[in-house]
């Protein structure tokens, strides 16, 4: 099993380096006044903490052992970025690629992929958006029905079986 936790983490730190590092660069005369948002300005956002995505994805790879499945599970965030994969061992070399995009897909249009693969005869341009993958596997994570989060799931034989497996991973978010 293969572990990628996404850029987010790296970026925190690296963002956080660079405020301590410009906070630290003031010179000797007075600093600028700081302005902070008022309470109007703001949005509040929930999201997966790293391990609850981890919980999850390992919950959607354990139901693709169980039925002999050799799958890639990928968990996004609200936005669409990636949290973390998990490349199941003997998983297909596209299985990884297509499970992020499946997870990215569905917490765009808050649905699972399946659903959303049947709204290609209506609207066909929908799979030219970059970054999709209209295929069964998708399934988004959400609190009071919005979304905060998708699992996609790639590599069984079928995108039902894929599917099955990622509501497997959002199930154990309920737990």
């Amino acid at each position: 099993m293969r572990i990628v936790i996404g850029g987010t983490v790296a970026g925190a730190v690296a963002l956080g380096t660079f405020a301590v590092v410009n906070a630290n660069a003031g010179s000797s005369t007075a600093a600028a006044p700081r302005t902070e948002a008022a309470g109007k300005n703001l949005t509040r956002s929930t999201h997966l903490t790293p391990a609850a995505a981890t919980e999850a994805a390992r919950a959607a790879l354990d139901a693709a052992k169980k039925e002999n499945q050799r799958v890639s599970v990928a968990v996004v965030d609200r936005n669409g970025n990636t949290i973390l994969t998990l490349r199941g061992d003997g998983a297909g070399p596209q299985a990884y690629e297509s499970a992020v995009k499946k997870a990215y897909t569905a917490v765009s249009w808050n649905a699972p992929t399946s659903e959303l693969a049947q709204r290609l005869a209506d609207a066909p341009t929908l799979k030219d958006i970059p970054g999709t993958l209209f295929l069964a596997g998708g399934a988004p994570v959400t609190v009071k029905g919005a979304p905060v989060a998708a699992i996609g799931v790639a590599g069984a034989p079928s995108g039902d079986l894929d599917e099955k497996f990622a509501r497997a991973g959002v199930a154990a978010l309920g737990e």
